[in-house]
């Protein structure tokens, strides 16, 4: 196959009914059961141990979620960050956001929460936490920048925007969300923080319409979400920008990605250990590295992924296309992985399954443990 393709068609099932690391380990029965301690994967640093969550709690936890939020009044209240002393100016407005978001957070109705637009608004590193007594909307209409001082983030030097533990949280407006990341990428190529946008533990979460750029490291991360809808997005970073990966699912169930456009330094989509239930269509990769499963089993670590559809991709100018990648040593499965209606141009390595993953200086020990058994039941390319 010729690496420098014209147009491919690409229809790829791939069901691995027992893609295991050494020792096969049983598929969960239940998909709606959350194990926290043992989703681990490379460069993912923002981890908290959490119970394990049951089917019963969960659909519970997600039935009560969704009465709260269509029994919310239709007329939400106005929160406006200018009105808590943001300025848009280019100074740091970081007090002010918190003190809107605790506004909004305490408000007995829904409320919609405003970054006007024509204004480039600064924020240091910050946690907008719930759980918020009611539904809340993130309309950003101008432009949330991260400040350009590396020294900000002397007390949290792992990341900069998190939203934890929200239920039905959604984020839209337009606006760009912009990680000023050139200061970091000319210090190091291969840095240990998680500095992106990080939806962490949230339940029914909507983000659309916005444009994410230049993040530090990734563009976009959920971890450990349930229900995620993620649509209409433009996320973008230079070419050679490193680690700089566009959509990052960890730990994440039922997660929708539809209709986007990445053009990044590194992987368009990267879906790792303890996610399931993936979905993403209708999205224009490239440059970057591809869409990829991975990498899983970093440091003999086990890993689980599950059920992902990747449908309607377009990828144009990138390193890779569709790609599973493992390392030695690990443990644990990726099952009922399907690739289809894929469309290439100009791909150097269209499909790639690495069980051998090895992302460091010095050369990976050889180890007994590894993946195997992969099934490939269906594998159709046409020029």
């Amino acid at each position: 196959m010729n690496s420098q393709s014209h147009f491919l068609s690409i229809l790829l099932i791939v069901f691995l009914a027992s893609f295991s690391f050494s020792f096969s380990s049983n598929v969960p029965e239940d998909p709606l059961v959350l194990d926290h301690h043992h989703h681990q994967s490379d460069h993912d640093e923002y981890i908290k141990p959490s119970p394990t969550i049951s089917r019963t709690s969960r659909l519970a936890i997600l039935s009560s979620a969704s009465a709260a939020y269509h029994s919310a009044s239709a007329k939400n209240i106005v929160v406006i960050v200018d009105r808590y002393g943001a300025k848009g100016d280019g100074g740091d407005d970081t007090q002010a956001f918190r003190k809107a978001w605790t506004k909004a957070c305490s408000s007995q109705r829904g409320v919609d929460l405003v970054v006007p637009k024509n204004r480039n608004y600064h924020l240091k590193p910050n946690n907008f936490s719930g759980p918020c007594k009611s539904p809340i909307t993130l309309k950003i209409y101008g432009t949330i920048k991260a400040s350009p001082k590396r020294s900000d983030y002397r007390n949290d030097s792992r990341h900069w925007i998190v939203f934890e533990n929200m239920t039905n949280f959604r984020v839209e407006g337009g606006g760009t969300i912009d990680g000023n990341g050139r200061i970091w990428w000319q210090n190091s190529c291969k840095v240990k923080e998680s500095l992106a946008v990080t939806f962490f533990g949230c339940i029914n979460l909507q983000v659309d319409n916005i444009r994410f750029q230049n993040p530090q490291k990734k563009h976009l991360l959920f971890r450990e979400c349930v229900n995620v809808k993620a649509s209409n997005l433009i996320v973008t970073a230079p070419e050679d920008s490193p680690n700089t990966d566009g959509i990052h699912v960890t730990g994440t169930q039922n997660i929708q990605i539809r209709n986007c456009l990445i053009r990044t330094g590194d992987d368009c989509i990267s879906i790792v250990s303890g996610s399931r239930n993936v979905r993403a269509t209708d999205i224009i990769c490239g440059p970057g590295h591809g869409i990829s499963i991975g990498s899983l089993g970093a440091g003999n670590s086990e890993a689980e992924v599950s059920d992902v559809i990747v449908s309607g991709a377009k990828m144009t100018d990138t390193t890779n296309g569709l790609r599973i990648k493992t390392w030695q040593g690990g443990s644990g499965y990726a099952y009922n992985i399907r690739f289809k209606n894929i469309m290439m141009d100009n791909v150097s390595n269209p499909i790639i399954i690495n069980q051998y993953y090895c992302d460091q200086d010095e050369p990976c020990q050889e180890q007994v443990r590894y993946v195997h058994d992969v099934n490939l039941s269906k594998f159709n390319v046409c020029h």
